[in-house]
């Protein structure tokens, strides 16, 4: 059933208290719960951004790498309905002066029909492409998949028939309570295959990387020297934002796309 705005307004207000609500997940009952309305099923890629990636010489030759943005545009073209949001939930919830609150969600697939008219548009495969862009241009990270939540607060269905691509900003992403959550719902959200973040010996402490620049505060010090955590997703902020050009993102994996592309196929169907 469509979401009214009423609820989508009272949706925002509760929005600010999602780390109390991500910690309630820990207990056994209400954890199961929660992950049962809002999260079953759910599976999501955190993508690097182009521009911080080295490709590793042994597994491409030039010209032959594939770019994370063209598992973007793989299911942008594929899809037959393709909706951007009017605006980003979690910035407009938090009153985000850091980022643009009009850049919201790009939503493909047939249950697109269902979204309530007052929140955004249909739009064709060329403006959807286009907000791609306008929201790397902005600095925001692309993450793409399965996410039960959408269907539940969007008040659509087939789940199956909704792929979400959200464009993040580091300071009020939904997925910043990764590090609080129970692991079980947080293993949902991953980084691309293949995709690993190193520290090299040019790291001086600095501290920089640790400052707001990580979505899931997977970097930190240890012993005056960056360290990269288990809970990194490879989104790759944190490569751009060092000043000593100590950390780097590189891809190991040739069939790193295709591999993602047959793994979203597998839940969500954009035609």
């Amino acid at each position: 059933m469509t979401r009214p705005l009423w609820f989508v307004n009272l949706l925002k207000k509760t929005f600010p208290n999602v780390k109390l609500i991500a910690r309630l997940t820990n207990f056994p009952i209400l954890g199961k719960i929660i992950d049962e309305l809002l999260f079953k099923g759910d599976d999501i890629l955190y993508l690097p951004c182009d521009k911080v990636i080295q490709v590793n010489k042994k597994m491409s030759q030039p010209g032959e790498f594939v770019l994370p943005s063209q598992l973007l545009e793989h299911f942008v073209k594929k899809a037959h309905y393709h909706w951007i949001m009017d605006f980003c939930i979690c910035r407009s919830s938090m009153g985000c002066n850091n980022y643009p609150q009009e850049l919201g969600c790009l939503f493909l697939g047939k249950a697109t029909i269902g979204i309530n008219s007052q929140l955004g548009r249909m739009v064709s495969k060329e403006e959807a492409l286009q907000h791609l862009q306008k929201c790397k241009e902005a600095g925001l990270v692309h993450m793409i998949g399965k996410n039960r939540l959408d269907k539940q607060w969007l008040g659509v269905s087939p789940g199956d028939q909704l792929m979400s691509i959200c464009n993040c900003c580091p300071c009020c992403c939904l997925w910043r309570v990764s590090s609080i959550i129970h692991p079980k719902i947080g293993k949902k959200i991953k980084k691309m295959p293949g995709v690993e973040v190193s520290v090299d010996e040019r790291c001086v402490g600095c501290g920089i990387c640790t400052q707001g620049i990580c979505f899931v505060n997977a970097i930190r010090l240890v012993k005056g020297r960056a360290v990269i955590g288990d809970e990194c997703k490879g989104f790759g902020r944190c490569v751009s934002a060092c000043p000593q050009g100590a950390i780097e993102l590189t891809l190991n994996d040739p069939n790193y796309v295709k591999k993602s592309i047959k793994r979203m196929e597998r839940i969500v169907d954009v035609e």
